[in-house]
């Protein structure tokens, strides 16, 4: 049951949680957080002594500090004997360096779940993860909730969809965008991505293969740090004569100013979840964190 339960709020996803604890009428704590002058975190924390403790937390940059800040919060838990720890991760840095590639790399994101599980976490809930296989390194209990029909709800309610196509800028996000495009009921198209192996420059192939001329695209995708494929997509789709584009995501990390380039490349609008909070975080994740939360009790 909940009422043993208290909500943590990781310093990266303060509202998150206090709407998760609102949802639930759990008490919430907000650790009192300092930052040195040299980067460090340092947290305080009341005692939490045999309640399960929800710790919500978004591994977004800077992803190290946010990382040792929740394994800090976890060590505490654990030292507090909480009956349970839920370690609530909306955006799991890392989740795509889930392979190695050349001899002696590193595989990131087993490093994150042995650290975590390592620590004293009891189950992890996220929300779509970059790769799946991410989730194999946990061996403890986690949940893959996604996003998408939040998502899709969003647009059905703000956007005229009678002229639209759902678009995935590359064939990665292919299942994603059909999920999107079968909620809405509208036709979906995977845009062709190269990645010159060199220089790791991105293009999109010009030639789609179908007549888009006057619709409204909606491009989906899980998460858009750069921008740089949706940068190149919308400007296809704009040669292509699409009329209006509208950028959706999960997580919009957003890193330098990509934001911008989004938007000066052709796109309307820019709407994400608020796993990571911006400018464009309009579809709220605590309802649907907060039944998973009830449900598992």
């Amino acid at each position: 049951m909940l009422e043993d339960s208290v909500v943590i709020a990781g310093p990266a996803s303060v509202d998150l949680a206090k709407s998760i604890s609102r949802n639930l009428n759990v008490n919430i704590i907000e650790p009192e957080l300092k930052i040195f002058a040299d980067g460090e975190s340092k947290l305080r924390i009341p005692s939490v002594d045999n309640k399960r403790c929800i710790i919500v937390q978004s591994l977004y940059p800077p992803s190290d500090r946010h990382i040792v800040q929740l394994l800090m919060i976890i060590h505490k838990c654990k030292m507090d004997n909480a009956s349970n720890i839920t370690v609530i991760i909306p955006y799991m840095a890392y989740a795509r360096q889930d392979k190695a590639f050349l001899d002696g790399e590193i595989i990131s994101i087993d490093v994150i779940a042995k650290s975590i599980e390592n620590f004293g976490a009891d189950e992890v809930i996220t929300i779509d993860i970059h790769n799946e296989l991410s989730l194999s390194y946990f061996s403890i209990s986690i949940k893959n909730i996604t996003a998408i029909p939040l998502l899709s709800n969003n647009i059905k309610k703000n956007v005229s969809i009678e002229q639209s196509i759902i678009v995935s800028p590359d064939t990665g996000g292919i299942k994603r965008a059909e999920n999107f495009a079968e909620l809405l009921k509208l036709p979906c198209l995977c845009l062709k991505k190269k990645r010159d192996r060199n220089t790791g420059l991105v293009s999109i192939d010009e030639n789609i293969g179908i007549e888009v001329e006057g619709l409204d695209a909606i491009l989906v995708d899980d998460m858009i740090s750069t921008g740089e494929s949706i940068v190149k997509s919308c400007k296809v789709l704009k040669k292509q004569k699409i009329r209006n584009i509208i950028v959706v995501c999960t997580h919009a990390i957003l890193l330098d100013n990509a934001y911008e380039r989004i938007m000066n490349s052709g796109a309307k609008e820019l709407i994400s979840t608020n796993s990571i909070p911006s400018l464009c975080s309009k579809v709220d994740l605590s309802i649907l964190l907060s039944k998973i939360l009830v449900n598992a009790n």
